[in-house]
């Protein structure tokens, strides 16, 4: 198992604004290096402060240049807002630029908002998705494409510019629909899987409804790989733990918003008004791994035993959180969190191998 820092990006009362969500995420993708994380992932959300990452293939590749050795992951690339052609050759740039670092990571979407306005239909995401994998995967693996379907025809085109790391960049999946993951599993493809605030609890259900997915698509159930995203903040302070607490509510609510597409706006400020039958700030707290050293590390060693995922992915600087707190959460996590997690599960590098199944 290795470990990732998530990048939202999003942009409530930081003092710089998009500038200065933007020096905070270098800055904590670089002391995550220096920690030792495997991945920096960069969201995709448009049009609103819920994230100012339009583009993660273009935040990754400007992380390129202020790093060394992480790899830099789209989390996730919404792939039916894009030409299928276009975003392929930036993936495949996007290695050519990190030296073969680049992870892809790859969704349908959810946000009615956002498809509106890029004029796609989110009801046929699916559909439309699986055609637009069709010709990224043989511009990634081939370097050659052709297709005709319902929502893209593509002529007989020769690729230049084609990734390091062949026959592409590893791959991880946010969409739970069987075909997805049966034509990503061809790849090695990942699903990754977070209840946000909800927490571990909810977390457990998810993985067993996208195995049964899996098994829909003809997968093995028990050696499916998973990745997993948490919302973690490391803190003694009680205080502190609630107003982590308060920032994660907050991101819960817009995504309620952005989910049901039933949204007030001050500009392009989602107004997050409370969700339907929220629960207290202090249920949010619970729900997430939040609280000091040994706290932190009893829940994340409960989620390994529980899931065996492949990669844990964290996220720190949630709600446009002040960088100070976020960067002192990381580095107690490296310090303090990981050595307790590695005292009970033993190395973080034979977590996340298939569990054999046992002979009938």
């Amino acid at each position: 198992m290795h470990f990732g820092i998530f990048n939202l990006m999003g942009l409530r009362d930081n003092p710089g604004g998009v500038a200065g969500v933007i020096d905070d995420t270098r800055s904590m993708v670089k002391l995550a290096e220096d920690i030792g994380f495997d991945i920096a992932w960069f969201a995709e959300h448009h049009f609103t402060n819920y994230s100012v990452s339009v583009s993660p293939l273009m935040v990754a590749a400007h992380m390129a240049a202020h790093t060394s050795r992480i790899r830099l992951g789209a989390g996730v690339v919404v792939l039916p807002l894009y030409h299928p052609l276009r975003v392929a050759q930036e993936i495949g740039l996007l290695d050519q630029l990190s030296g073969g670092r680049a992870v892809l990571g790859v969704g349908t979407g959810y946000q009615a908002y956002e498809f509106e306005r890029y004029g796609a239909d989110v009801a046929k995401k699916t559909e439309i998705f699986l055609e637009y994998w069709s010709v990224v995967e043989q511009v990634l693996a081939e370097g050659r494409v052709a297709f005709e379907g319902k929502h893209i025809t593509v002529p007989e085109t020769a690729i230049t510019v084609r990734p390091v790391q062949q026959p592409m960049p590893p791959v991880y999946c946010t969409s739970p629909h069987p075909p997805i993951l049966k034509a990503l599993s061809k790849w090695g493809g990942v699903p990754f899987i977070t209840a946000g605030w909800r927490g571990s609890d909810a977390l457990f259900g998810i993985a067993e409804q996208v195995r049964a997915s899996w098994v829909q698509g003809g997968l093995d159930g028990p050696t499916m790989p998973v990745a997993l995203q948490q919302y973690i903040h490391v803190t003694d302070s009680a205080s502190e733990a609630l107003e982590a607490a308060e920032r994660a509510r907050y991101v819960g609510r817009m995504v309620h918003g952005l989910r049901s597409n039933v949204l007030t706006l001050d500009g392009s400020f989602v107004e997050a008004a409370p969700i339907p039958d929220e629960p207290p700030l202090e249920t949010f707290r619970d729900n997430l791994l939040i609280g000091d050293p040994h706290h932190v590390a009893e829940r994340l060693v409960q989620e390994i035993r529980r899931l065996n995922p492949q990669h844990y992915n964290c996220f720190f600087q949630f709600g446009d959180m002040p960088v100070a707190r976020a960067r002192r959460a990381l580095e107690r996590f490296g310090a303090e969190v990981l050595p307790l997690v590695e005292r009970e599960v033993g190395a973080l590098s034979a977590i996340g191998k298939p569990v054999p199944v046992a002979a009938e």
